[in-house]
């Protein structure tokens, strides 16, 4: 090899390097763009999204038993409205 050959070999490589470099670093901000847009999927916002869902469903179990006072509620005074209705005046 001349001394030539190996300028051009070494330029090659250094090029090559800076290149797969340049590739990771692009590949890198691309994938952090799309998971910044798509919300991401950090151990943070799952944390928050579990406990979200949690609190919705304790929120949907407590609305669920009201329902179920409030129907008892309207049946005994129903019932009372009935019982008094059918007594006489005193």
């Amino acid at each position: 090899m001349s001394p030539g050959n190996i300028d051009i070999v070494g330029l090659v490589a250094v090029a090559g390097f800076f290149g797969v470099a340049l590739v990771a670093v692009l590949g890198g901000l691309v994938i952090a763009a799309i998971k910044t847009l798509k919300g991401g999927s950090s151990k943070k916002t799952r944390a928050v999204e579990a406990e979200e869902a949690k609190l919705m469903q304790q929120i949907h179990a407590g609305l669920a038993r009201m329902e179920q006072r409030v129907e008892a509620l309207e049946t005994l005074l129903l019932e009372s409205g009935r019982n008094t209705a059918g007594r006489a005046p005193k």
